[in-house]
């Protein structure tokens, strides 16, 4: 019977909470504040990615340099060997100078394309990061307006019934009477109490 009495509460609370939910998808300073929070997790992706880019432009660039700096090396040995009649050991420098300058350049061009392509990612991640400001901002003034609208309503809703409202400040007003009236008859006793004190005081030490 226990079981049967809560599954029925808890069926009874989802019910409650998906009215709640229902409620608030109307509100559209919450579906905005969902909206916003959608957009920060994508900014946050985006982030990361911009990051990745950053690490991949710096591999890029630190293999072109290897690359040309070998590519020149090569050449270097290779005009040595050339001049020191070293004919076949300046071909086999001169093919890897080939080989390493070819490395090179399509590193460069990989390294040029992402230095790019990240100018164009950080450009549209600045732009998103302004459109994510206007949202904090709309968001604000939703809250505004809506802070605003219920302001309104309850002040109507305390007008509209107007004679209640009279009759609830005319009893607080009486109330505020009687506390009034009481605080000064308890200062009168207070001060009634002091000089009847002061003075009897005075007759013993006479005595």
């Amino acid at each position: 019977m226990e079981n049967i009495f809560t599954r029925i509460k808890q069926a009874v609370a989802a019910d409650f909470h998906e009215i709640l939910d229902k409620k608030e998808e109307k509100n559209p300073t919450v579906q905005l504040s969902q909206y916003i929070r959608q957009c920060e997790q994508q900014a946050k992706k985006i982030r990361e990615l911009i990051e990745k880019q950053y690490q991949l432009k710096h591999d890029f660039t630190k293999e072109y340099h290897a690359a040309q700096a070998m590519a020149d090396k090569r050449e270097r040995q290779a005009k040595l060997a050339a001049e020191q009649g070293e004919a076949e050991l300046a071909e086999q420098a001169q093919n890897e100078r080939e080989q390493y300058q070819e490395r090179a350049d399509k590193i460069k061009a990989m390294m040029e394309k992402a230095s790019t392509d990240l100018q164009e990612l950080e450009k549209k991640y600045v732009q998103m990061k302004h459109k994510l400001k206007d949202l904090y901002v709309k968001k604000m003034e939703f809250a505004e307006r809506e802070n605003v609208a219920k302001a309104h309503r309850s002040m109507n809703e305390i007008l509209k019934h107007k004679p209640e409202f009279e009759f609830a400040t005319n009893k607080f007003n009486d109330l505020e009477g009687y506390i009034d009236r009481l605080e000064r008859k308890v200062d009168a006793d207070y001060r009634k109490m002091t000089l009847d004190a002061k003075l009897a005081d005075l007759e013993k030490k006479s005595s």
